[in-house]
């Protein structure tokens, strides 16, 4: 299968701060995947070197067989990586309808056309019924379906999201959860940094696991979530022992 996004050896340090240290990782094309790890781990920051946001320190980066290492952010939304952010920023003063433009015009000058995409998208991620809303009138979920909904009228081949389930309740979760797998079904490929595990077990068919910027695991998500470092890099050395003692497993 056709790896879409490459990550090869990406280091990045802030100070002497390793953020991130000699990460590789192969996206496939049309799959659904997920970077796990506790706060702090470097997610965000990979994130910020796959999307041009940063420049790696070395490595090397790239997308649909291009290097595209340290390129700028909107040359990557051209190619069709797009991303959205942890921190949900809509321009609050426009409705849903023209935030949504903002993305559709990279490749739809034509306010008319780029509106009409913005309809297209509102109604794959829920959004139709407040097209004509004001954004800072929407809930914590609508905006972040609006920040979703803004990466995808880019018309993405791989879209990064980071933390789209982040700050909703259950049921909030659990209707979030087909408006992504949607997005696969419609060619998307997806790569989502998230903390809630319950989505991350319903979801990725594959998912790294980062710790103080190192990958320290990857596989399926039931295998990543019963690996002893990932364990401790969660819940704190001596847990996967204590856990393992707790139900008679050897080492």
């Amino acid at each position: 299968m056709t790896a879409l996004l490459q990550v090869q050896g990406v280091s990045k340090s802030f100070g002497g701060l390793r953020a991130v240290q000699d990460v590789s990782l192969a996206v496939t094309q049309g799959s659904l995947t997920a970077l796990i790890g506790p706060n702090g781990a470097g997610k965000t920051t990979l994130f910020a070197l796959m999307s041009g946001f940063l420049r790696p320190d070395q490595g090397k980066v790239s997308f649909a067989g291009q290097d595209i290492t340290g390129q700028a952010p909107h040359l990557n939304a051209v190619l069709g990586l797009t991303r959205t952010f942890q921190i949900v920023q809509p321009f609050a003063a426009q409705t849903v309808r023209e935030n949504i433009a903002v993305g559709a015009h990279l490749h739809l000058p034509q306010r008319a056309l780029a509106l009409a995409r913005a309809e297209e998208v509102a109604l794959q991620v829920g959004l139709a019924p407040q097209l004509d809303k004001l954004a800072s009138d929407l809930t914590v979920a609508g905006r972040k379906r609006l920040e979703m909904a803004r990466a995808l009228a880019a018309r993405p081949k791989l879209l990064l999201l980071d933390e789209v389930l982040a700050g909703l309740n259950p049921q909030e979760i659990a209707e979030m959860i087909p408006v992504v797998r949607n997005l696969v079904a419609q060619g998307v490929t997806v790569l989502m940094i998230e903390h809630v595990m319950q989505a991350v077990m319903n979801l990725a068919e594959h998912v790294w696991v980062l710790a103080q910027g190192k990958l320290i695991a990857e596989g399926s998500p039931s295998q990543v979530t019963q690996n002893a470092q990932v364990i401790e890099a969660y819940l704190g050395h001596g847990t996967a022992a204590r856990l393992r003692a707790q139900h008679g497993d050897k080492p």
